[in-house]
């Protein structure tokens, strides 16, 4: 298993991963190929991908992006997808990619911090965060503005 990440030209095989998790989680993906491609390798990156391969063959993807916390005063990551393919699970690769995630992060910002959001219906991924050492903030509420409510803003 090789973990790269992704380069200029490889949107749509990182979204083929992205595609995968928001089917198994019942999402919607409205995502295309295009946007991806323009949000890890447009004039202002907004996104980050690593792959995780054996051969041609993508087992998993993460996603993510910087971001800055007052509070905590430092830069941190924030991972907004991590999948892994069915063949794969139960094979440490989650935890390899949160690993390359850092290491990835670290030369680039130097994070302070990884977090992240896990689905209340997907257990697997909550006992893995938790085993690693991830915890839930109860303090904290994420809220999302979007559509309707976006454009009246």
């Amino acid at each position: 298993m090789r973990i790269r990440r992704a380069e200029p030209g490889e949107g749509a095989r990182l979204n083929t991963g992205l595609r995968a998790l928001s089917a198994e989680m019942g999402d919607t993906h409205r995502a295309t190929d295009a946007l991806i491609e323009a949000a890890c390798f447009g004039p202002h990156v907004a996104l980050y991908g690593l792959l995780a391969e054996v051969g041609d063959e993508v087992q998993g993807v993460v996603a993510f992006s910087p971001q800055l916390s007052t509070y905590r005063g430092a830069i941190g990551v924030y991972i907004s997808d991590l999948w892994v393919a069915e063949a794969a699970r139960g094979q440490g690769l989650g935890r390899r990619l949160l690993a390359a995630v850092r290491d990835e992060a670290a030369r680039l910002w130097g994070p302070g911090y990884l977090r992240l959001t896990v689905y209340a219906h997907n257990p697997d991924a909550r006992r893995l965060y938790d085993r690693l050492g991830f915890t839930d903030r109860a303090s904290e509420v994420w809220m999302v503005l979007d559509g309707q409510a976006l454009e009246v803003l």
